[in-house]
């Protein structure tokens, strides 16, 4: 798709119109000119109020020809923000998409640079379908070829283009299963990015991976017919970087649980454990084609975690790049055991900031529900402005506790220096505490536990079902904002 900032009537486009409302304002309905009046009244006859998340299709007989109007709802003028915009954006998409419109007109009122790129993340984001494997379409495909947008920002057009497609290329990749993406295809996949836009690309097959004392990520690869591969991404800006950040993903192409194997109901839909990596190579993508001043390096661990005769067992103790040796409680707590490696070595690399994404524990969403990640830090103001950048993105997270001196004991009661698990209590909070123990010391990190958004049942404003690419546009933003 293609999104184009363009001057326009709308008494004079032919094609399918797009209005953005107010809850408590019509105003913007005054950019029809003549055919207002007509609207008005289809609006009030479907009770239309414009609250957010609402969309109304109407038809109007103009000089003989059935003009077709979306009228999108922004809620109220004081609390639309930025991702009231996306939203509108995305459900406009999705059911203009629907109805096979090929070419769309979008007048969103006045738009700034934040507002533009907001319209043009869902138009994009809204479009999107994974449905490579369906031999049969349940409908004819129709693609939404080019929308105009009224009075758009061009630049902010261009940065929104390249992050909401770098979250569409992640949802692609959440999306493969698991016989399609393994770890070894998952790091071609990382070099092709890195080829295709002038990254640095450095894969370690299973032999580097123990040669360099990653034994905690060889251990949980190890029981699978396919080896772990360990993948390390580099952005170099042209000059002095203004600053040098390390973003590191969990990279488990599939899940079984290990020997502490999972029963089916849980096993489903854990091809999505791998979106933590997924959005690192989307993050590496869209950074390559705004290229901050800020040197980047995208980090992570790829392993299918499998039952065999060769798996890592409970109680197991592994010692891991840094030193520091883990007994095993549960094989299916893995996934902090593959990030103890790629903490460590991130570590190593003179970074002044790791950030890393996983769809870690279950607790997680126990707490926080599904929408919404968690946010774990060992900085005031690198947590502050996460939070704040994510406010904006659309991309919740909610900031939880790494203080609590009791639960953090429950991680350190084993025979190695750290037990994997710290039991079903504050489950989330140990895990986090568990990877803060990889984090080089005067790091500044933060941990987000992805795994309520990272995948949805459902459908809803710009996101379809399954993966969503969380993470990638608050980071990217983050960014943005470092090399600013």
């Amino acid at each position: 798709m293609q999104v184009k900032p363009l001057a326009f009537k709308a008494e004079e486009i032919e094609e399918p119109v797009a209005i953005f409302v107010f809850e408590d304002s019509k105003e913007n309905l005054d950019f029809l000119g003549s055919l207002k009046e007509k609207l008005e009244k289809l609006l009030s006859a479907e009770n239309f109020k414009g609250k957010e998340e609402s969309l109304s299709k109407l038809s109007l007989l103009v000089d003989e020809k059935v003009r077709v109007f979306y009228v999108a709802g922004l809620g109220k003028r004081d609390k639309a923000g930025e991702d009231a915009y996306r939203t509108a954006s995305g459900l406009v998409a999705k059911r203009a998409r629907k109805d096979g419109v090929k070419k769309l007109y979008v007048y969103a009122g006045q738009l700034d640079y934040r507002l533009s790129k907001a319209v043009t993340e869902g138009l994009i984001l809204g479009a999107y379908r994974f449905d490579k494997y369906k031999t049969k379409k349940e409908e004819e495909v129709h693609m939404l070829e080019e929308v105009h947008v009224y009075g758009a920002n061009e630049e902010a057009v261009r940065v929104g283009e390249i992050l909401a497609g770098a979250q569409n290329f992640t949802r692609d990749l959440v999306n493969e299963p698991g016989n399609v993406i393994n770890p070894i295809t998952l790091a071609q996949i990382a070099q092709s990015v890195a080829q295709e836009h002038g990254l640095e690309c450095t894969v370690y097959d299973e032999k580097q991976i123990q040669e360099m004392g990653m034994q905690a990520l060889w251990n949980v690869g190890k029981g699978s017919a396919t080896p772990p591969r360990f993948v390390h991404m580099v952005y170099r800006p042209q000059g002095e970087p203004k600053d040098k950040i390390a973003i590191v993903g969990k990279g488990l192409t599939f899940d079984s649980g290990g020997l502490n194997i999972k029963t089916g109901d849980y096993m489903r839909t854990m091809k999505m454990d791998k979106s933590g990596a997924c959005a690192v190579i989307g993050i590496m993508k869209a950074i390559a084609q705004l290229k901050p001043q800020v040197e980047v390096h995208g980090i992570f661990g790829a392993a299918e975690n499998m039952p065999s005769g060769t798996a890592y067992r409970p109680d197991d103790i592994i010692r891991a790049m840094n030193g520091k040796t883990i007994e095993i409680d549960n094989t299916d707590a893995e996934g902090r055991v593959t990030l103890a490696d790629a903490l460590s070595y991130a570590s190593n690399l003179g970074v002044s900031t790791i950030i890393d994404m996983a769809t870690l524990t279950g607790a997680c969403m126990v707490a926080l529900g599904e929408y919404t990640a968690g946010l774990f830090t060992n900085d005031e103001g690198l947590g502050e402005e996460l939070l704040c950048i994510s406010r904006l993105t659309g991309e919740r997270m909610w900031r939880l506790p790494m203080d609590d001196k009791k639960l953090r004991e429950k991680i350190k009661k084993g025979e190695g220096d750290l037990l994997n698990s710290g039991g079903r209590y504050g489950g989330a909070i140990t895990a986090a505490m568990f990877l803060e123990e990889f984090v080089g010391e005067g790091i500044k990190w933060a941990h987000i536990d992805i795994a309520g958004p990272a995948h949805f049942r459902e459908e809803f404003s710009y996101y379809s079902k399954g993966g969503s690419g969380y993470g990638v546009r608050t980071c990217v933003e983050y960014i943005l904002k470092l090399g600013g």
